[in-house]
């Protein structure tokens, strides 16, 4: 318990460091954006640490979980459970965006700021059919899949390794035994990576402020703001309805989540998080088996903060080309964007291309993305943490519907043996 709090010590200590260091720089440099740069590549080292670990990761704990599970459905239910509680969350977090934005009316106000509705965003938009989204679910090659940390492939590929080791059974056990064996090394790999966090956090902060200076915060301040009290009205949400379901409970799961939602802010990098979200749901009692699966899907489906933001910024942007989107397209562009967020899992900048591909359906200019690309960073750091409370209170729910809920258990998870 002690180590976990010192960890979030120095985070904390890096991001103020951060912010201390990237406005005087940014005050006092000539060439701030050059130091940027340089010390950006801090914070790039790591988070290719965080992904050298993720493959791995996903892969044997996935398959060791559905191995220990034996049966194909059981491997079903946990899935549709799990898909359940997904789309209930997506559609609160797209609802509550388009209520919050209707409320505040933020782009209003920016009239004054407005680019050409000609101008180009730089975003380029990629194909979102059914056709595109089912190749990018199924890897041609595994490969492939976790050379390019494609998540949801990975997972694809485990489901049908690991029921089929359960359904070869005792000749599997070697090989079940060491790939559990990969899952704890990888683990302990993880806690080496980790110590390197706090000064991750620091050169993403201080390169971020240095650049942009917090004069943008300055200008788009009221709209931060308002988002960030959105996404704090979401947060709140989205625990009651764990509430229900974990009861007190619920104070030890975001306890255990306090260093991954910490981790994921300060790096506006979910993915950054993945490896302790999965230590801390473990040691709060989720079994292997369900956190091991239920996790990695919801990095692919249930991106509560992103999918918010799709709807805040969609209308947030028509607003401030005075475009009045009735309430019937409102909801028509929610359940597009409840379709068309599933398959933003591993696109680069991933919202706003969603974003922009949104905009263009619904004839509103594309150009308004601009005024967002300049606090994006910003605003991903309010997003990435939310996709982590919601995936942990999403897995921990599925556990207590399977019966696969345990006693919270304090210490380090690699001093311990996987369920």
């Amino acid at each position: 318990m002690k180590k976990r709090l010192n960890l979030t010590t120095y985070i904390i200590i890096g991001l103020l460091l951060g912010i201390v260091v990237g406005y005087l720089v940014n005050q006092n440099m000539s060439k701030p954006a050059e130091f940027s740069e340089n010390i950006s590549l801090v914070s790039t080292v790591f988070l290719r640490l965080i992904k050298m670990i993720i493959a791995p990761l996903v892969f044997a704990t996935l398959v060791v979980g559905i191995a220990k599970m034996g049966d194909a459905k059981e491997v079903g239910r946990v899935g549709g459970k799990a898909l359940g509680w997904f789309i209930l969350a997506s559609l609160i977090s797209l609802t509550l965006g388009i209520i919050m934005v209707n409320f505040f009316r933020p782009g209003d106000a920016m009239h004054a700021l407005l680019p050409a509705s000609d101008a180009v965003s730089g975003i380029t938009t990629s194909n979102l059919s059914m056709k595109e989204f089912v190749t990018h679910l199924v890897p041609s090659s595994i490969i492939d899949g976790m050379a390019k940390n494609e998540i949801l492939q990975i997972v694809v590929f485990s489901i049908f390794f690991g029921t089929a080791a359960a359904a070869v059974g005792e000749r599997s056990k070697l090989l079940i035994d060491a790939i559990d064996g990969v899952a704890h090394i990888m683990l302990k790999v993880t806690g080496y990576v980790m110590n390197f966090a706090p000064v991750a956090v620091f050169a993403a902060v201080s390169g971020v402020i240095a650049k942009s200076g917090l004069g943008v915060l300055a200008t788009y301040g009221v709209f931060m703001s308002e988002f960030y009290f959105s996404i704090f009205c979401l947060w709140l949400v989205l625990i009651f309805i764990g509430y229900l379901f974990l009861g007190k409970r619920v104070a030890g799961l975001l306890r255990e989540l306090r260093v991954p939602t910490l981790l994921a802010f300060s790096t506006a990098s979910s993915e950054a998080a993945f490896p302790k979200t999965l230590e801390g749901l473990e040691r709060f009692g989720v079994k292997n088996r369900i956190a091991s699966f239920v996790l990695p899907l919801g990095y692919s489906f249930n991106l509560d903060g992103s999918m918010m933001y799709c709807t805040f910024a969609s209308i947030f942007i028509a607003q401030a080309y005075g475009i009045e989107l009735a309430l019937g397209t409102q909801i028509t562009m929610m359940l597009v964007l409840m379709l068309t967020s599933k398959g933003m899992a591993g696109v680069p900048r991933a919202s706003l291309v969603v974003i922009a591909a949104t905009l263009s359906q619904f004839h509103i200019p594309e150009a308004g993305l601009l005024l967002l690309l300049g606090i994006d960073h910003f605003l991903d750091m309010a997003r990435s943490a939310t996709n982590v409370i919601g995936n942990g209170l999403a897995t921990a729910v599925v556990a207590k519907w399977e019966g696969e809920l345990g006693e919270h258990v304090e210490g380090e998870l690699s001093d311990q043996k996987l369920p």
